[in-house]
């Protein structure tokens, strides 16, 4: 791995996110002059400048930028396209990495990423728990809320670091290479960046760029078929799982999971003995037990932290009962395979909450799933008139302007028996500041019913 030579060059990065003011602060412990933009501004980013310019760190927001200076280097936050102006005033000259690949050029142990469009988080924390739970030492970074050039200070220290890796970080890697890189699935996501599947899925695929035979790629089996229509080479040693078919190193029959390799041959987990449900559960556990036994790990070692480990909030999390009714929240569901998983895993009459930002998503493709499940759909938000066009002629459609709103309305259709579930299919950027408070505001409106 090549190391970056910081001092005393003029760095700029770009979005002063969590990751960026992570990035800011580890190229200021390098000796780099240190620049961060911001298109935005307001009073949470006035709150991390000033934390920033204690450090050293020059920042800029609100487009008031000096477009005379000139950088030795771009580090670009997830969050932004590389088509935004911010970045394309920077001019070709300039090279531009990710914050991963920074982080990476800092980091001493070995690194376990993972990548998909959904369950990233819950196989993040799975890995996680499981390696300290077998005595390794292990902690989850990246889109997992320590960002990944924070965690690499502590690096030496540990047996591995457990990265949740998304399409945008990868975009702007160079020599970016886990020991153990982790592809669960590719659905439709984010196509108001990529123009086409495929440019997504590639996208994904840089994930396994830099691998050699001394790695590994834990793989679904349908991905893997889709790496190979698209030409991406793999040269690290592959293990794959399925929850459609046998056809895979582990898979899933009903609810048992088996596994053909030599270290685990046979049955290797049932989910009943997990606090798991639905096949998109099973499919972050197999990745789980297979990233473990390519650290050589046992099954048997590793059942017992599976066994007990709980889904974390705006997955699917309980929030209440009330007059019989259900209440879930799966604000985390900002795509629409997620949604189908999330209907597929309950077996009660279904109230849908959805609706959010555009990611100009095909929203008519749950259309058989609503059908089945869904009794009535609550729609807020940007896609709310989109979703009621797609849907309408297969489920009743209220649209209304709020969350509490949609609470309210929800349970006015909801009888005893029923579950009223959250699960947006969109980004949360139209109405709240992300995800978590998307879903604490469902929560917190579910409370306040009467």
């Amino acid at each position: 791995m090549q190391t970056l030579q910081l001092k005393d060059k003029d760095v700029v990065v770009l979005g002063l996110g969590r990751s960026g003011m992570a990035a800011a602060s580890l190229l200021r412990r390098g000796g780099a002059r240190v620049v961060v933009r911001d298109e935005a501004d307001g009073g949470v980013l006035e709150e991390r400048a000033d934390r920033l310019r204690q450090l050293g760190v020059r920042v800029e927001l609100g487009c008031r930028f000096d477009h005379a200076q000139q950088f030795d280097l771009a580090v670009l936050s997830p969050g932004i396209a590389p088509g935004r102006p911010i970045v394309k005033a920077l001019g070709r000259q300039t090279p531009v990495l990710s914050e991963l690949e920074l982080a990476y050029r800092h980091c001493i142990c070995p690194i376990v990423a993972i990548t998909g469009t959904n369950g990233k988080t819950t196989t993040t924390e799975l890995i996680e728990a499981t390696l300290n739970h077998c005595g390794q030492r292990a902690v989850a970074a990246g889109n997992i809320g320590f960002a990944f050039s924070e965690a690499v200070e502590g690096s030496a220290g540990l047996d591995a670091l457990v990265v949740e890796v998304s399409s945008f970080q990868l975009e702007r890697i160079e020599q970016f290479r886990p020991h153990v890189a982790v592809l669960l699935n590719i659905t439709p996501d984010h196509l108001d960046r990529y123009d086409s599947m495929d440019d997504y899925a590639r996208a994904k695929s840089r994930i396994f760029l830099n691998q050699t035979a001394e790695d590994f790629a834990v793989i679904s089996a349908e991905s893997l078929a889709e790496m190979r229509r698209l030409g991406v080479p793999l040269r690290a040693r592959t293990i794959t799982f399925s929850v459609f078919g046998h056809d895979a190193d582990l898979w899933l029959d009903q609810d048992t999971i088996w596994c053909r390799l030599p270290e685990c041959r046979g049955i290797a987990l049932r989910m009943d003995e997990t606090n798991l449900r639905g096949r998109h559960n099973a499919e972050n556990i197999m990745a789980t037990l297979a990233t473990g036994l390519a650290l050589g790990l046992t099954v048997t070692e590793m059942r017992e932290a599976i066994a007990g480990y709980c889904p974390q909030p705006h997955r699917c999390e309980f929030v209440a009962q009330r007059n019989g009714v259900t209440f879930i929240n799966d604000s985390k569901a900002t795509n629409v395979d997620a949604v189908a998983k999330a209907l597929q895993s309950l077996a009660a009459p279904v109230v849908l909450i959805a609706g959010g930002r555009d990611k100009a998503l095909d929203f008519t493709a749950l259309r058989e799933v609503i059908a089945e499940k869904v009794k009535v759909a609550v729609l807020l938000g940007e896609t709310a008139g989109k979703m009621a066009q797609a849907w309408a002629d297969v489920v009743p459609c209220e649209l209304v302007s709020s969350m509490a709103d949609a609470v309210r309305t929800a349970a006015k259709y909801a009888v005893p028996g029923d579950v009223v579930l959250l699960s947006p299919a969109c980004a949360s950027f139209d109405m709240f500041q992300n995800y978590e408070h998307r879903g604490e505001e469902f929560k917190r409106s579910v409370f306040a019913l009467s």
